[in-house]
C-alpha cells in the first residue's frame, strides 16, 4: 500500500479512536498530528512527519490525564484495531498507524 493510501486509512481510523475515547468516558483534545520534517524536534523517523500519528490529550471530570497508564484502556483498544500505541515506548498519548 502506498504512503498516501496508508495516510487515508489512518485519517479514517482517527475519528473512531476519538469516538471510542468518548465512549470510555474520556474528554479529548488534540495534540500534535503533522510535524514538518524540516523541523529539528522529534525523532527523524517519527510517524508524525509522515502524517501517520496523532497525540491525544485525555481528560476525566475536567482533569488532564498525564500518565501513560491513564491511556492504557484506549491504547490497548487502538492496538486491537491494528494501530500502534505509544504506551509501549513511554509515550502514552501517542497513537499511530503502521506503514
Amino acid at each position: 500500500m502506498s504512503l498516501r493510501a496508508t495516510q487515508t486509512v489512518f485519517a479514517l481510523k482517527v475519528p473512531h479512536l476519538i469516538l471510542k475515547a468518548f465512549e470510555m468516558g474520556y474528554e479529548v483534545t488534540l495534540g500534535d498530528a503533522y510535524r514538518d520534517p524540516r523541523c529539528p524536534y522529534g525523532s527523524k523517523s517519527s510517524r508524525h512527519k509522515s502524517r501517520l500519528a496523532i497525540d491525544l490529550n485525555l481528560f476525566k471530570n475536567g482533569k488532564f490525564l498525564e500518565s501513560t497508564e491513564d491511556h492504557r484502556p484506549l491504547g490497548e483498544w487502538w492496538e486491537a484495531q491494528g494501530g500502534i500505541w505509544g504506551g509501549r515506548f513511554n509515550d502514552g498519548n501517542h497513537y499511530e498507524w503502521p506503514i
